[in-house]
């Protein structure tokens, strides 16, 4: 990724980004060099004349949403560690056969406040939590032995590495991504986990549609509508067949779109809950499902959306901070489907300080794609 990648993929000048860790810096009581040196260190890092110190590494991570190895270039990769010997091997063992369900809930409570912190402020500030958090929970798996030790460990890894694929997707680290989601479905298949390793499928189905493969997209969601679909939750198969209503949109499969949010509507539970209790990365309820089926039916140019996606603006929680730019970007694209400038102006707007307040590296090329249509 680099540098250079990071920082065009927020839009970034050179200029823009010296403001930024100058005005981080300032925030965070740190020392920084001047505004000229400033100017030389990030041309030299950029074409690889200077290495990042992590006096700099620790602004540039969480304003960019890298890691340092995207920072630097490379692919995240780790390298094989050598043991100092069995008994270094068995310390490691012991230490994780000793994992109880305590820690295990510590692993699943630490990624539910990930995901909090991330609805509401964005992903960019949690690239080095999130890459420790998994890091733990792989370490953990690693040394293992037993399955009745080793499948709650590889829940907890499922999850968590599902939410870190999709934040890496959103501030629009693609590579780191589709490794996660990789990550996330080893994880799901050691754990015998299919609740998990289909919604890891579903959710990388949107990195081959964002990537402009979106037919390729549609055949991997209803791949993962086939794994053990008689072990699925009712609400999780109510989120696949909307994720395929979605994809299916997207590859102008109109038809198909339209039997998969009946689907959706069919298979979702009834009432305001919208948790999965079998699956706790899972937020579907008929306010979430109606938002959805207005952002399904905008994109095929249904005069229908518009009312569907007004319920759901009134009705959204306050706390999806980010699925709210997404929510004002489908208003302004079912107005523009209209003619209606002005009102499609006014929302892409609102769509853009979201997007921005969150860091949505995702969001924010969705409203630029809509602003160029104006």
């Amino acid at each position: 990724m680099g540098l250079r990648s990071a920082r065009k993929a927020r839009g970034w000048s050179q200029d823009r980004l010296i403001f930024e860790m100058e005005r981080y810096a300032q925030g965070h009581l740190m020392d920084i060099a001047s505004t000229a040196s400033l100017k030389t260190y990030v041309s030299e890092w950029e074409n690889g004349k200077r290495p990042i110190t992590e006096r700099y590494a620790a602004i540039l991570r969480p304003l960019l949403g890298a890691t340092d190895a995207e920072l630097g270039g490379e692919t995240e990769s780790s390298a094989d560690q050598q043991a100092g010997g069995y008994g270094d091997l068995l310390s490691r063992i012991d230490s994780a056969q000793s994992i109880g369900e305590s820690m295990v809930q510590t692993f699943f409570d630490q990624t539910e406040l990930f995901r909090r912190m991330d609805r509401q402020m964005g992903a960019a500030g949690l690239v080095d939590q999130m890459t420790g958090h998994l890091a733990s929970m792989e370490d953990a798996l690693t040394f293992a032995v037993l399955p009745t030790t080793r499948r709650p460990i590889a829940t907890a890894l499922a999850g968590a590495a599902t939410l870190a694929a999709w934040q890496a997707l959103d501030a629009g680290s693609v590579e780191r991504a589709w490794r996660h989601y990789e990550l996330a479905k080893r994880a799901a298949q050691e754990a015998d986990a299919p609740l998990y390793l289909a919604h890891a499928m579903g959710e990388q189905a949107y990195v081959l549609r964002d990537a402009g493969r979106p037919h390729m997209a549609v055949d991997l969601i209803r791949d993962a509508q086939r794994v053990h679909p008689e072990r699925h939750s009712p609400r999780l198969t109510a989120w696949l067949s909307a994720a395929e209503a979605e994809l299916c949109a997207s590859a102008d499969m109109s038809d198909d779109a339209r039997r998969a949010l009946e689907r959706a509507a069919a298979s979702l539970p009834s009432g305001t809950e919208a948790r999965d209790a079998d699956m706790l990365s899972i937020f579907l309820n008929e306010g979430h499902l109606t938002r959805w089926r207005g952002n399904v039916l905008a994109m095929l140019g249904d005069g229908d959306a518009m009312e569907e996606l007004y319920t759901a603006l009134s009705a959204a929680d306050s706390s999806f901070v980010r699925a709210k730019s997404g929510l004002h970007s489908d208003l302004a694209e079912a107005h523009l489907a209209r003619g209606e400038l002005e009102d499609a102006r006014s929302h892409l707007q609102q769509a853009r300080l979201l997007a921005n307040r969150t860091g949505s590296v995702r969001y924010r090329r969705r409203v630029e794609l809509l602003t160029g249509r104006l």
